[in-house]
Order: C-alpha cells, then sequence, then structure tokens
C-alpha cells in the first residue's frame, strides 16, 4: 500500500479552544514564518469552518512576515523567542494593520510574547486543540514536551525532537497525541492503519536524491552551498535543504520512522525516487505493499 502526503488533523483533545459554534479546531502555531508554518497557515486559511488560529511563535528574524500573520489570521496572542524582536514586531503589527485598512485603534493587535521562554509560555496560556510543532532544530524539544503536557494534539514536524528526545517525547506522549507532520512519516501512520503491528515486514522511505546524486567524490569537492540549496524537487528551509543534499536529513526521517512506530533499523530501507511522488511506503508480512 503506497501512500502520499495529505492533511492529517489530531483527533485528542486537550485544553480545547474550539469554536463550539462551528466545531473548528484551534491551532496554535510554532515557527510560523518557516516553511511549514506558512504553509498550515495557507490550509487553514482554505479552510477556514475547520480551523482557527489560536496563536503564533517565531523567531523573530522576520518581523513584516508575522506580523502579516497575526494581522490575517486574528490571533490574539503571537510568542518571539529574541528579546530584541519585541519592538520591531510591535512597529510592524501597526504597520501591517494599517495596510490592511484598519484605522488606529480599530483593530486589536495582538498580545506579544517575547524571550527564549515565550514559546513555552505562549503554550501554557494559550488552549488549542492542535500545538503545531514547525521549528528547526533540536530547540523544538522543550515545546514539544510542554506541549504534550497540555493534554494537546501535538503535530510534530520537528523531527529533532525526536532524535535528541525520543524516550522523553514517546514517555509524555498520550496515545493517539502524537500525530506526524513529515510527509513520510504522515503517510506510513496512515498505511499502518491497514494491518497489524506484528504484520509490518519493512517500512520504506523515498528520496529524491538531492542536487548532487550521481556525483562522484571528486566532484563533490567543488561544490558550493547555492548548489546544496538548489534542490530538484521541493521549496524548503535552508536547514532541511541542506541535509537533503548531504542526505542528513533521511538519516533523521529514518530514525524518526524508528521511534514513531517501533520497528527495528533492520526493516527500515530508504530507497531513491527521482519523481518524489511516493513518499513512503509499507511491506506487510503477506508481500502486500
Amino acid at each position: 500500500m503506497a501512500c502520499n502526503d495529505s492533511d492529517t488533523a489530531g483527533q485528542h483533545g486537550g485544553r480545547h479552544g474550539r469554536d463550539s459554534h462551528r466545531d473548528r479546531r484551534s491551532v496554535l502555531v510554532l515557527g510560523s514564518t518557516g516553511s511549514i508554518g506558512t504553509q498550515a497557515l495557507d490550509v487553514i486559511a482554505r479552510n477556514p469552518h475547520r480551523f482557527t488560529v489560536a496563536g503564533l511563535a517565531a523567531g523573530g528574524a522576520n518581523p513584516k512576515l508575522l506580523a502579516t500573520q497575526a494581522i490575517a489570521t486574528s490571533a490574539p496572542v503571537i510568542a518571539v523567542s529574541r528579546p530584541t524582536a519585541m519592538e520591531d514586531v510591535q512597529l510592524a503589527l501597526y504597520a501591517q494593520a494599517k495596510a490592511a485598512g484598519y484605522d488606529a485603534g480599530e483593530h486589536r493587535l495582538p498580545k506579544v510574547l517575547a524571550g527564549p521562554d515565550a514559546m513555552l509560555e505562549l503554550i501554557d496560556s494559550t488552549p488549542a486543540d492542535v500545538i503545531l510543532n514547525g521549528l528547526t532544530g533540536s530547540l523544538g524539544l522543550r515545546p514539544s514536551l510542554r506541549a504534550l503536557a497540555t493534554g494537546s494534539t501535538l503535530a510534530l514536524a520537528n523531527k529533532e525532537s525526536l532524535v535528541a528526545g525520543g524516550s522523553l517525547v514517546k514517555a509524555a506522549a498520550k496515545p493517539g497525541q502524537l500525530v506526524p507532520v513529515d510527509s513520510e512519516h504522515s503517510a506510513l501512520a496512515q498505511c499502518l492503519r491497514a494491518g497489524e503491528h506484528t504484520e509490518i515486514a519493512k517500512l520504506v522511505i523515498t528520496a529524491s536524491g538531492g542536487p548532487f546524486l550521481g556525483r562522484s567524490k571528486k566532484d563533490l569537492a567543488d561544490v558550493t552551498p547555492a548548489q546544496a540549496l538548489a534542490h530538484p524537487t521541493w521549496n524548503m528551509g535552508p536547514v532541511v535543504t541542506i541535509n537533503s543534499a548531504t542526505m542528513v536529513n533521511k538519516a533523521l526521517e529514518v530514525i524518526e520512522a524508528h521511534l514513531l512506530f517501533d520497528v527495528p533499523y533492520d526493516d527500515i530501507e530508504v530507497t531513491v525516487h527521482r519523481q518524489s511522488i511516493v513518499h513512503s511506503m509499507v511491506t506487510f508480512a503477506d508481500g502486500a505493499t
């Protein structure tokens, strides 16, 4: 059974921030200005009858985009990790509200939290049905653990949370509370519904091969960062794009699959699929794939 990427919304309930009139799921987006965050907000904007934004969080490097997102989604609260970014974000909020046609005082601007623990404060103080962790790097571990502690569904795109603290995350997660967002793992999770865990023969994760597929070690000696950032298939953030060029990202995905699905490493296979149409597959004991 081969599966592709699809929109997945967790079913686990925590501190509900749900709109009782329309039964909409409230979503707290961590890393809103990154690749995952912007895509998530696009999905939310296209499905206003299903989702509402409970809050936004970002590092603070792109205050204009964060302010634009906050005004567009009417987010009641936003958080930035860099304390020095608070003034820039507030000025950007005023500017974006004015650009959107609001007179002074007409649009209620969101509360702004700032500082290294601002995201944790946001998670603790903002009821949400779903908390999307779209942060990059191991700094996403603490927000993942804090999100799980609230009882809300954790939509996890931050694979480093599992790689760096897999046992901690798994111990903190209640059944059904952790929903993988990466296309490969989301597809695997959906495929695995078709059989029992004991019926799994192997998991297959595909890789595009990146921009340097087929090059010799000699050819790789002179490659540039710009070439490494030119992914042949996807438009992603710089960190994951570089990791894809070196295939490190695929190694992280193997570790993530092992931890998420309790499948031995020997039973997880990576294969190059240049077209990137199929993201992952499950082969069952009876030979069905």
